[in-house]
């Protein structure tokens, strides 16, 4: 099945998939395919249709593939500079601490995923009370003036799409 809900047979996705690695010979595919798994081909093809499509909901996401469906309380702090600066998320009871979610995957980082691409951190801690997970906090750091307007930009897409709105420090 295809990220677009499409029955994907085997030969179209090998098509698709050459047609995005020109190297991968016709005569290579024959002698090896075995090498080649239909599972890494569909994530290849997956991803390719998410940078493809310009239209697409900025996200946050823990486990790939699996969006977040809590909104967070973000935190921004920058150096005088501006050279440097943290983002800190906090999510409340995010879905992702679901026991339904649980059988997902781990969670490996959080992705902030965009039309421009996938900004990651791995600095995830999750927050326990009475033995029991009800928040996740996770830090991204810019480390330069550009990172800053990248990261900025994708929290406007993600606030777009979500009816989110910028407080100013007082």
């Amino acid at each position: 099945m295809s990220p677009s809900g499409k029955a994907v047979d085997f030969d179209s996705a090998i098509r698709r998939f050459e047609s995005c690695h020109p190297s991968f010979n016709k005569n290579y595919r024959l002698l090896k395919l075995e090498e080649f798994t239909l599972r890494s081909i569909l994530d290849t093809l997956k991803l390719l249709e998410t940078f493809k499509n310009k239209n697409m909901e900025a996200k946050i996401q823990f486990i790939k593939g699996l969006d977040e469906k809590v909104l967070p309380d973000v935190r921004l702090t920058r150096s005088r500079d501006g050279s440097t600066g943290t983002a800190t998320f906090r999510f409340k009871n995010p879905n992702i601490l679901d026991k339904n979610t649980a059988k997902e995957g781990e969670i490996t980082g959080m992705y902030l995923i965009d039309e421009e691409g996938i900004l990651e951190t791995r600095d995830v801690n999750a927050r326990f009370v009475n033995g029991k997970p009800e928040a996740i906090e996770a830090i991204y750091i810019m480390k330069s003036p550009e990172a800053w307007d990248r990261f900025m930009r994708f929290m406007e897409r993600y606030g777009q799409s979500n009816g989110l709105v910028f407080t100013k420090a007082n």
